[in-house]
């Protein structure tokens, strides 16, 4: 029975060992993360976190941008330095010249789970522009607010002037 026991042990360590391995090394997809955070549904699971544009009313996992007193094309230069500056982070895809949006892969400490997050910067008015953003995480079916932290940190470190 110990010996029985010792295996099924085994067998359940060497499992966990190869999920956590897997997360580690599974490939950074554009094709399936990269999304245009206006347009893309919300997940069906509850481990996203979106903020929209001003005008929107917000659901429980959402929340309004700010009006930043910028262009669309500098609050995405000051995102982007912002985002690459945080720790784990690296762009997965797109350009932060202001045309288009641009999706940031940041993994967890520990076992460096990767969250995605699309962003783009929306003009509000002349010369003003607000963020649209949905923050999502790859793996498991609740975040525990990760992605609401986290997107309320970024734009508390975003160094730009609000309207």
């Amino acid at each position: 029975m110990l010996r029985f026991l010792g295996w099924m042990l085994l067998a359940i360590l060497l499992l966990a060992a190869g999920a956590m391995i897997y997360v580690r090394v599974a490939p950074l997809d554009p094709d399936s993360w990269h999304v245009d955070p206006v347009t893309a549904p919300t997940p069906a699971t509850p481990n996203s976190f979106r903020v929209l544009a001003p005008g929107a009313t917000p659901g429980p996992e959402e929340m309004v941008s700010p009006v930043y007193a910028v262009p669309p094309a500098e609050l995405m230069q000051a995102f982007d330095r912002m985002a690459l500056a945080q720790p784990r982070t690296e762009r997965l895809a797109g350009t932060a010249d202001g045309q288009g949006y641009v999706t940031y892969v940041q993994r967890t400490a520990l076992v460096a789970y990767p969250d995605y997050v699309s962003v783009r910067a929306v003009p509000v008015g002349e010369g003003q522009s607000a963020l649209v953003i949905l923050s999502r995480s790859r793996f498991g079916k609740s975040d525990l607010g990760v992605n609401r932290a986290r997107v309320a940190q970024w734009l508390e470190a975003l160094d730009v002037p609000k309207a």
